[in-house]
Order: structure tokens, then sequence, then C-alpha cells
């Protein structure tokens, strides 16, 4: 789980205080390390050594629209118990879309996001997520979620849409700061490519139920199943790199570690 508790180290005559790094989870790329894969479907995650953002590997994750599915469309990497309510941490990822990805008609696909069983709780929704990041047409976005989670009508979500145009067939970095909170107290934070393109506080982050969450980087076709396909591009790929979470920004930073 990752700590809210970050360790301040006072000198005891020069009197600076020195930040210890947790990185809780980092990958370079690879199938290993992870507690779970989603590919429905047609879908499929796959290690490759051809397109890399740093190193020598990179996780492609490919969907593909079939027409006689009425199932979701995700292919992901799946890490457990990567923050609960009231942690403090930041998240990070680099990612590629191929390179003639078609962005117009404009349609959902999601990219990364932060979810969790509820099953037990009897609602019609099983896995929540709260937090993710995508792109609607060539637009980044992202959100979060907060009230409950039963019924699913006390759900709440505040999206921060339109941030920046997300380009084909290039490498771009995602960061996430995140207080994880169900009152006003918590704050999101959320750069792309270095630029700093949302930061909001004093606002609830998370919902009143605080089990943990895990973090899942992939395509996910959202658009597909929430709004039907559109477009003439039935194959979807996209490339995941330097995959990382912990308790300062170089943590997360792709180019950091």
């Amino acid at each position: 789980m990752l700590s809210h508790t970050i360790t301040h180290i006072l000198c005891a005559l020069g009197g600076v205080a020195t930040v210890q790094a947790t990185q809780l989870f980092s990958n370079t790329g690879t199938m290993s390390g992870w507690d779970a894969y989603t590919h429905e479907n047609k879908g499929t995650v796959q290690e490759v050594t051809n397109v890399m953002y740093k190193g020598s590997t990179a996780l492609k994750m490919t969907q593909v629209y079939d027409s006689t599915w009425t199932g979701r469309y995700h292919s992901e990497a799946v890490k457990y118990n990567v923050y609960k309510k009231g942690d403090t941490g930041f998240y990070g990822f680099a990612f590629r879309l191929q390179q003639d990805w078609q962005f117009s008609p404009a349609s959902s696909y999601n990219l990364a996001q932060f979810i969790a069983d509820f099953t037990d709780l009897g609602c019609e929704e099983t896995y929540m997520p709260s937090t993710l990041v995508w792109i609607e047409g060539d637009q980044l976005a992202t959100r979060v979620k907060y009230g409950e989670v039963c019924p699913t009508d006390s759900q709440l979500t505040r999206s921060f849409k339109n941030l920046k145009t997300v380009t084909a067939g290039d490498w771009h970095r995602i960061e996430l700061q995140v207080n994880w909170q169900s009152d006003n107290t918590g704050y999101f934070k959320m750069w792309y490519d270095g630029e700093k393109v949302t930061e909001t506080y004093n606002i609830p982050t998370n919902v009143g139920d605080g089990r943990p969450f895990q973090f899942r980087v992939g395509l996910y076709a959202n658009g597909w199943h929430d709004s039907g396909y559109v477009g003439t591009q039935p194959t979807r790929q996209v490339w995941y790199d330097q995959i990382a979470a912990g308790s300062v920004f170089a943590d997360a930073n792709p180019d950091a570690w």
C-alpha cells in the first residue's frame, strides 16, 4: 500500500529537510511483475522489443472491434493495491498511439484507470473505476470520482477535458499526483509531456469506501461498448513503457528512472 508518510530528515546543524523517495511499483515495459492482465475477446497484451520509449522492451496493447461481441474491450496490465483512501501518491507512464491512429470521428479510448472490486456490496456495478485517463478524439481528459459506490446514482464525477491535443506515432508522458480523500481535503494534478495540465485543490477525489484500488494501464476501447463503433479503424494499438507509482514525482516520471 502506498504510504502517505514521507520521511523528513532534519539535519541538526543545517536545518535542511530531505524527502526520502519510495517507489511502490515500477515496470520497464515487460510482462513480469504484474498481478493480472485483461484481454477481452480478440484483445492482446504483448511484450515487444521493436517499439520502446526507454530500454529494450515495451508493452503493446491491442483491441479489435467485433460486431458479434457484446462485452467490453479491455487490454490492460493490472497492479493490485496501489492506493487506498487517505494515501497521497504519484503515478506515471509513457504511451504511444499507433502511427495511423484515426482521431475522427471522435470516440473515447481509455489509457489508464484506477479500479476496485465492489461485488460484495450487491450493486449493479461490480468493478468501479475512480480516476481515468483517456482521449476523446485527439483531446486528453481525466477525472476524479467521489460520493458513494451504492446506489450507483450516488457516484459523482468531476472531469477535466480538452487538456491537450494528443498526437499519434509519438511517445508521451503522463504523471498524476493525487491526495485520495472522500471529503473536500483532497487534491488532483496531472502532467502531460512535462507540462502541468490540471491542478485542483480542496476537492473530494475518492468514494467513501476505503478499500484499495488497482492501477491498470492499457487500452480500453470504452467508446465501442458505451456509444457504439464509429470510424473505419477496427484495430487499435497503444504501446506502454516506464510505468510506476511512488511517493515523489521522480518515482513516477518515466524519464527519471
